[in-house]
């Protein structure tokens, strides 16, 4: 997978982030891949879905890649979901979530329990993750999840988890029925930009379609 300045990669980052929060992931992809890679932008809470969606197809529109990866943190991944429902016609490539809660998310349940708390999830939660959901992975492009079992993030003061977790999302909240591979890796739900692991597991996807330490 040569650079040939046709494929590129594209971040989509999550609930109260604006993509500069993955710099040191995105420059080990870069480095690790040899691709351009590239922070979309949207506003996640006071966007809807469908406008994240729009701003998300002007984006790879305005890039004209031949190839593109994608690779999403929490609440990104289910904008890059209902962006391939919208608008199926893309170029080829792969799909990486990241910590995406994909059926539900039981966080965002407790939280908007909480009068004062549901303005602040924004618009794009109450639409995706406050209802369970009976999602299906069933885009051309291969999906590959990674889930962190290392339960320290701010989701512990609302929900107790029975369950490994990344603090925040359970691993069993992140599994996609469809998807090509699944890995969990000891990392917490915002310490996966940081981690060189979750870098090289996406680039191995990235590259051959599999996670590196999936069996």
């Amino acid at each position: 997978m040569g650079d040939d300045g046709a494929t590129h990669i594209i971040y989509v980052h999550g609930l109260w982030m604006n993509g500069a929060e993955s710099l040191f992931l995105r420059r080990r992809l870069q480095k690790q891949l040899g691709l351009p890679v590239h922070a979309f932008h949207y506003r996640s809470v006071s966007a809807t879905i469908a406008d994240a969606t729009a701003g998300l197809q002007q984006f790879v529109r305005n890039l004209a890649p031949k190839r593109v990866h994608l690779i999403a943190h929490s609440l990104g991944g289910l904008v890059i979901y209902r962006w391939l429902e919208q608008f199926p016609d893309q170029p080829p490539g792969r799909i990486v979530f990241l910590g995406v809660p994909s059926i539900a998310s039981r966080t965002a349940v407790s939280v908007a329990r909480r009068e004062w708390t549901l303005s602040p999830l924004g618009r794009c939660i109450a639409e995706e993750l406050l209802t369970e959901r009976s999602r299906r992975w069933t885009a051309s492009q291969e999906l590959g999840i990674i889930a962190g079992t290392r339960a320290v993030g701010l989701g512990r003061l609302f929900v107790k988890f029975e369950e490994d977790s990344d603090g925040t999302v359970a691993v069993s909240e992140t599994r996609l029925p469809g998807a090509t591979d699944f890995v969990t890796l000891p990392v917490s739900h915002t310490g996966m930009m940081l981690s060189p692991r979750v870098a090289r597991e996406a680039a191995s996807f990235f590259r051959t379609g599999h996670f590196s330490l999936s069996s």
